[in-house]
């Protein structure tokens, strides 16, 4: 009798193994937009580039693509200048403020990549979340040297199953 047990439990075991193999799926790598610019303060670029990427083909419009593209550089336009400056300015006082004249740029800095989040959360809500999209502002390191810098990353969001029983 424990035998019959046994199989019994076995099979089940087997069974829910099966379940979960059916409900994997394949989600391609995430889209790497790079910045595109002449100038970079603390690894942010002052440009992204609107280049259609070939992976979003049939998934967004490449009019929206580069709208969203659009907005975030103006974004980058109208508050990379002015951290530009207070780098500069932090730089010069630096010695005789012992760094402390940098606090201002590394929170300008900040606020920028908040902003960016929060229109790219906007852009997320509105439209790329229904596409099964998601954009986000990631540090990645460089290609060429160590250094990190700030990306967009694409990500492709798994489509979940809809259960019918038969």
């Amino acid at each position: 009798m424990m035998a019959d047990f046994d199989a019994i439990y076995e099979e089940q075991e087997l069974s829910e193994e099966n379940m979960e193999e059916a409900h994997v799926q394949m989600v391609p790598d995430p889209i790497v937009i790079r910045g595109a610019g002449n100038m970079t303060v603390f690894g942010l670029s002052n440009r992204f580039n609107v280049q259609f990427p070939a992976g979003l083909v049939s998934r967004v419009a490449p009019e929206e693509f580069k709208a969203t593209v659009l907005r975030i550089n103006a974004v980058l336009k109208k508050t990379l200048p002015v951290n530009v400056k207070w780098l500069f300015c932090g730089c010069v006082c630096c010695c005789c403020t012992l760094g402390c004249s940098l606090w201002p740029v590394i929170c300008l800095s900040k606020r920028t990549q908040h902003t960016l989040n929060k229109l790219l959360e906007w852009e997320n809500s509105h439209l790329y979340h229904k596409l099964g999209l998601h954009w986000r502002l990631s540090k990645q390191q460089c290609d060429s040297n160590s250094m990190m810098e700030y990306v967009l990353l694409i990500e492709f969001i798994p489509k979940t199953p809809i259960y019918r029983p038969d």
